[in-house]
């Protein structure tokens, strides 16, 4: 996807991040947990490795929002910017709507559409997938 360097930040601006790696895996996921966690149909992610986001300002509050998963959010407008399977340290999802130039990210796929909202119209150019997509997360940089 996109190979330039993005910045991002949360809404308060009390959280700024710059991802220096290609965007991989652009995804609207629609699971219950992120439904839930963000009060909002789905949360659009993409995914980098690790190393290729660093944090310029604030440090991230986290919460183990289920056995395996970890959310990352500003402390003080706790707007979400991270997700991570706290088993795989080679990769993370990053909340693309935080990235300054999210405009130029567009989505990829869909997935946990068996969860979707039955009054959500998904975009029909996009692929589907009833539940986790794993087979490109690993392509991540």
């Amino acid at each position: 996807m996109s190979t330039a360097t993005h910045e991002g930040g949360c809404l308060c601006g009390g959280i700024r991040y710059r991802i220096t790696a290609p965007i991989h895996n652009v995804m609207h996921c629609h699971c219950r947990m992120c439904q839930r966690a963000s009060g909002a149909v789905a949360i659009s992610w993409f995914t980098v490795s690790p190393k290729h986001m660093t944090l310029s300002r604030g440090t991230l509050k986290t919460w183990r929002s289920s056995e395996t998963h970890e959310r990352g959010f500003c402390p003080n407008c706790g707007c979400q910017i991270t997700f991570r399977n706290v088993s795989a340290t080679d990769r993370i999802g990053i909340t693309v709507a935080t990235l300054d130039d999210a405009a130029n990210v567009p989505a990829q796929y869909h997935v946990w559409t068996s969860s979707r909202l039955p009054w959500l119209h998904l975009d029909p150019y996009l692929p589907e997938w009833p539940r986790d997509r794993t087979s490109d997360v690993s392509d991540a940089p």
